[in-house]
């Protein structure tokens, strides 16, 4: 275990140097400015990147730039310094026709307004820029409209098919849906994000109205790094969903919402899942103002769909196979979640459904200190017919509300060891 852990590391530290030595020093260099209030940026924004996205140095100087449709950044051997935001304007109706946006995220059928790809690029915001999403209207419009996955909801960031890029000092404002994504993708480091959805209208204080505002969900790409991330969001902190492998998460912060999530997984039958070598270290989960953000749902948790097929995805499906396979996290800190550490594998389940395929194993729970607002510290909800394996916790310290006995729940689970004597035991 402790080989692979120094492999992720060391994969991270090269991958952040090799993105970092890959950025050029050229001589083609474009720079613009916006246009001013009420004015379209768009065409000079891809005017730019197009004479200067190949081998050259794209400027964006301070100030916001007014985005009114999709966008890609088609990026080779090239840097970008995005001293501005990207202001997205907030047409709803304009953005939820699938003509209007790209459907490149293969997972839920999801929308992106701005796409990034290529190789051997840096986009640095210098924490001066990154992305306006306006999300506000969009929060405001979904409480009276349905809200599913796959309706078009934009992605607000969206890495595709790159190789060897890196994303740094980066903020996403207000993202009316994922904050970020990355897809089909090799070698890519995020080195300061931050992500802020936190809803402003007094009539939905208290309320969670920004739901599927994830900080990012990783899907079918390998070496990926997140580093020094401060999240606010509604719903997954970071998710990590199918075919993510070999992916580094340090320096985490998590405001609200629901926490740290591998999954879902095993919702496409016909498709296999594999989540493989992940480490986490210095993750922060922590309860925010209740007016905010109500929710702080979850420390880490994993979950996939059962065994039944009910419907089709987006919103549907279940029976998918695969396995999520050697995940650490360590030095965790949790206050005042509802639930610290969980596995579940009944997504979109009914009553009768089969038990899920999927299988998770070699998960390691290291140094994990702070406060939970239920005595439920841990629940193994494994599947009859595929048991969680060799679960391992060392240093599991978190503290319940005074005069509760701390609990762990464990169904199908074999060869979990570690646990404080503290816990009580409940095992079927």
């Amino acid at each position: 275990m402790f080989a692979g852990i120094l492999f992720l590391i060391l994969g991270a530290i090269s991958s952040s140097c090799a993105a970092q030595s890959q950025a050029p020093a050229p001589d083609l260099t474009c720079s613009i400015s916006p246009l001013g209030v009420g004015l379209d940026d768009t065409d000079q924004v891809l005017a730019a990147i197009g004479k200067c996205g190949h081998g050259g140095h794209t400027v964006l100087q301070d100030g916001v730039y007014n985005i009114t449709r999709k966008m890609t950044w088609d990026l080779v051997d090239a840097k970008v310094d995005l001293h501005g935001y990207l202001s997205f304007v907030p047409d709803i109706e304009f953005w939820l026709d699938a003509n209007n946006t790209y459907r490149v995220v293969f997972i839920q059928s999801q929308a992106s307004w701005f796409i990034i790809t290529g190789s051997d690029f840096e986009v640095d915001a210098h924490n001066t820029g990154g992305i306006q999403g306006n999300g506000q209207p969009w929060w405001d419009f979904f409480t009276n409209h349905t809200r599913e996955d796959g309706d078009g909801r934009p992605i607000s960031l969206t890495i595709f098919r790159a190789v060897r890029g890196s994303i740094r000092n980066f903020a996403i404002e207000a993202q009316p849906f994922w904050c970020n994504c990355i897809a089909e993708s090799q070698s890519v480091v995020y080195d300061g994000m931050r992500c802020n959805a936190s809803n402003e209208n007094p009539a939905f204080a208290g309320q969670n109205i920004v739901p599927n505002t994830d900080g990012i969900d990783t899907y079918r790409s390998d070496n990926v790094s997140l580093l020094n991330w401060d999240i606010t969001c509604g719903d997954d902190c970071l998710a990590i969903k199918g075919n993510s492998t070999n992916v580094v998460a340090q320096n985490i912060t998590c405001r609200g919402g629901n926490g740290i999530a591998f999954g879902s997984l095993g919702q496409y039958a016909n498709l296999t899942d594999i989540v493989e070598n992940v480490f986490m270290e210095n993750l922060t989960m922590t309860r925010i103002d209740a007016s905010v953000q109500p929710n702080m749902q979850n420390g880490v948790y994993f979950k996939s769909w059962d065994g039944s097929i009910n419907g089709a995805p987006p919103t549907g499906g279940g029976a998918g196979p695969g396995f999520t396979k050697n995940v650490t996290t360590r030095n965790v800190f949790l206050d005042r979640v509802n639930r610290p550490m969980t596995v579940e594998q009944t997504n979109g389940g009914q009553s009768g459904d089969l038990p899920s395929m999927y299988k998770f194993e070699e998960l390691h729970f290291e140094n994990w200190t702070g406060t939970a607002l239920t005595n439920e510290l841990v629940a193994l909800e494994c599947s009859a017919a595929a048991p969680c394996m060799n679960i391992t916790f060392s240093g599991f310290n978190v503290s319940v509300p005074a005069g509760d006995a701390p609990e762990i729940v464990c169904q199908n689970a074999e060869n979990v060891t570690g646990l404080n004597g503290r816990l009580i035991l409940r095992c079927n």
